[in-house]
């Protein structure tokens, strides 16, 4: 399993949806994609699309107003 990581920080929506879906086509089944993100709607996208594309995701709260969001590839 590798872990990759991406920097949202300061990008609006879609951006971060776009980057995740860039990153997430290079990847292996069981790969963890880390998003560090700072707006809120990102969490609301990414996470909405995840869900439906049958992916695994959960979200932290690192810091006031920041996020990082896991997304294991599963299919």
């Amino acid at each position: 399993m590798e872990e990759y990581k991406l920097d949202c920080l300061y990008e609006a929506c879609p951006i971060p949806l776009l980057k995740a879906l860039k990153q997430l086509k290079k990847m292996e089944i069981g790969d963890l994609l880390i998003m560090h993100t700072d707006h809120n709607c990102s969490i609301r996208n990414v996470v909405e699309w995840t869900k439906k594309q049958g992916h695994e995701i959960d979200y932290i709260e690192i810091a006031e107003g920041e996020w990082e969001i896991y997304i294991e590839k599963v299919k």
